[in-house]
């Protein structure tokens, strides 16, 4: 097969596995768990994985002294974007959840701009601009589907937590840890987050029902260790830019699953905004200004042994 097209493909499997987020949470919260509980059960369950898949290809997991309080922070960045985007599920459609979700590379081309003063195109603004349209529409009160300040709050806060981490991921002194040892570190760190509040707080919940557990598993493997190992070789095949703009099909999953089987209904007015969301952020990301900060130049994906 073509590089370029086994990369695409690798790309899109990526997007739309974590796309599945929804499809594996919902049911479980349905089945008497808490996103808390939930999320921990993810990272328990992936932390192996990942330090299998590790070991396999030969990775060090060692880390330096001056890197082990950085790499805790963007843990907790990460935990917290996850925490508050398994929270807005309780409030709103997960379909709709995850395509706010996706303006996270919108607030990256912000944050570039009012921190490190980076040039940012007219262009990119009025995509900033449609992109807030969007997002307005989305806030538009329709009856029944009326998605309250609380689940636009959870969601944004997703949002910023990961845009500040994809930002920080760049700093030079994190630039020598290989990606999957990165996240690795991450998720172990992360995990603090939930286990915390288990053991202080209500205690860990598990599923009612047994069959359940096949949605923990689902949660581990598919929107996190199989979608993070496509994005690598995705990137690799075809670079950050083709693969961050297929990650639009993200959002889009989410809400084919939301809809036709999760049940979540979706007014037009909300299909309007989400189809803005989505074009907006995937120009802003086409133009090219703003990948370095997205997502880790290749030097950061170690080629795999084939």
């Amino acid at each position: 097969m073509n590089k370029r097209v086994k990369g695409y493909l690798l790309a899109a499997l990526s997007a739309t596995t974590y796309g599945m987020n929804p499809l594996f949470a919902i049911p479980l919260y349905n089945d008497g768990m808490d996103a808390n509980s939930v999320l921990l059960f993810r990272y328990l369950l992936a932390i192996p994985v990942l330090f299998i898949m590790g070991k396999v290809r030969g990775r060090n997991f060692s880390l330096r002294r001056d890197q082990w309080l950085p790499v805790m922070a963007l843990g907790i960045l990460v935990a917290l974007s996850s925490l508050a985007l398994f929270q807005s599920y309780n409030f709103m459609n997960s379909g709709i959840a995850s395509t706010l979700l996706f303006v996270y590379p919108v607030m990256v081309a912000v944050i570039m701009a009012v921190v490190f003063h980076e040039r940012v195109s007219v262009f990119t603004w009025f995509c900033i601009a449609v992109a807030s349209f969007g997002i307005a529409l989305l806030c538009k009160s329709t009856g029944d589907n009326h998605i309250g300040l609380t689940g636009i709050g959870l969601v944004m806060l997703s949002a910023l937590s990961y845009a500040i981490y994809m930002v920080s991921v760049n700093r030079k002194k994190l630039c020598d840890i290989a990606t999957l040892t990165l996240t690795f570190y991450i998720l172990a760190f992360g995990l603090m987050l939930f286990l915390i509040p288990a053991i202080t707080g209500d205690g860990i919940k598990t599923p009612e029902h047994s069959v359940y557990w096949v949605n923990l598993i689902g949660l581990a493997v598919f929107p996190t260790a199989i979608s993070f190992l496509c994005a690598t070789s995705a990137i690799q095949y075809i670079g950050s830019t083709p693969t961050a703009i297929l990650g639009a099909l993200e959002p889009v999953t989410a809400i084919l699953f939301s809809v036709t089987l999760l049940n979540q209904p979706i007014s037009p007015s909300d299909t309007v905004g989400m189809i803005l969301i989505i074009v907006a952020v995937t120009l802003v990301i086409a133009g090219g200004k703003i990948v370095a900060p997205l997502i880790r130049i290749r030097r950061l994906f170690p080629r795999l042994r084939r």
